[in-house]
């Protein structure tokens, strides 16, 4: 577990080792916290567009004295799993692109309009309405607890989230609408946050539309 100060000085002494400048997408509890959404994380989860970025990083991690960590403890034989390094009591996820199910999509990508400079490392964070999608696709308690902050904190927009979440199906993200839907759906009726209701009516509209689809090419088969 670490808060805002430490993330911070990890990632300056991280920027002041680097060769060249280096870009990284910082989603997850890490983006929330360099939104001030919330106070602490488990872990820091960053997201590589280059091959050779995300390895200066891992280098200067080393460098500084982080040990390896077994990345199947944490996602098991799933693919698309993270380079995983552990430093100052905190685990360092580093992603290409696609985190495990879903994908920073482009559109992610032009969201992430919050830069932060430490010295040569770069980190744009995720918008917070792509971070509620990304953790809606996991069974983690501390990720539905995310959401709630995200939710009540933040300025969500609710357009995005459905536009998006039928963008990362259309890339693969299968599970995009149904996790999103299925905590949605749940959160609202506890009463906890709050959910308009055609938003859930949009998402299950585009899941059964999804579904159909998927039959169709079943039965072409």
């Amino acid at each position: 577990m670490i808060d805002i100060t430490q993330q911070e000085e990890m990632f300056i002494a991280i920027g002041n080792i680097l060769p060249r400048k280096i870009e990284a997408y910082a989603i997850g509890g890490t983006a929330l916290m360099l939104m001030s959404v919330k106070n602490s994380t488990l872990d820091v989860d960053l997201v590589f567009d280059k091959i050779e970025d995300r390895l200066e990083f891992y280098n200067a991690l080393k460098r500084l004295g982080a040990k390896e960590s077994d990345v199947t403890l944490v996602y098991g034989l799933k693919s698309n799993t993270p380079l995983m390094l552990e430093f100052n009591n905190c685990r360092f996820d580093m992603f290409m692109n696609k985190i495990v199910s879903s994908y920073l999509s482009d559109s992610m990508k032009e969201r992430s309009m919050q830069i932060h400079e430490f010295g040569k490392l770069i980190i744009k964070a995720a918008d917070p309405n792509d971070v509620l999608i990304m953790k809606s696709v996991t069974s983690r308690e501390k990720d539905i607890d995310d959401i709630i902050s995200i939710v009540n904190k933040s300025q969500v927009n609710w357009d995005v989230i459905v536009n998006e979440s039928e963008e990362q199906v259309r890339l693969g993200n299968e599970t995009a609408i149904l996790g999103l839907g299925e905590k949605l759906e749940k959160l609202g009726s506890r009463k906890i946050i709050a959910v308009p209701k055609d938003v859930l009516d949009k998402l299950w509209k585009l899941l059964s539309k999804r579904a159909k689809k998927n039959d169709k090419l079943k039965a072409k088969r």
